[in-house]
């Protein structure tokens, strides 16, 4: 019975080994996706700056084309 013993504890420990690198590279890829979130977040909050200053600057320009009609 040792053989069968020993061949038992070695499926469990190489099945073991296969569950932490599955969990591994799902972590991985988590990861990554939230990376990938975050770099879009970022992206879109500085595209909304860009708008407002534009926005700032059309208002700013109308507001002086105004002044210099008077």
């Amino acid at each position: 019975m040792g053989f069968a013993d020993d061949a038992k504890d070695a499926l469990a420990a190489t099945g073991q080994k296969i569950g932490r690198a599955a969990e591994d590279a799902k972590e991985r890829v988590s990861d990554t996706v939230d990376g990938a979130k975050a770099d879009a977040e970022v992206k879109k909050a500085e595209a909304e700056v860009k708008h407002a200053e534009a926005e700032r600057d059309a208002t700013k320009a109308k507001n002086d084309y105004k002044e210099g009609l008077r």
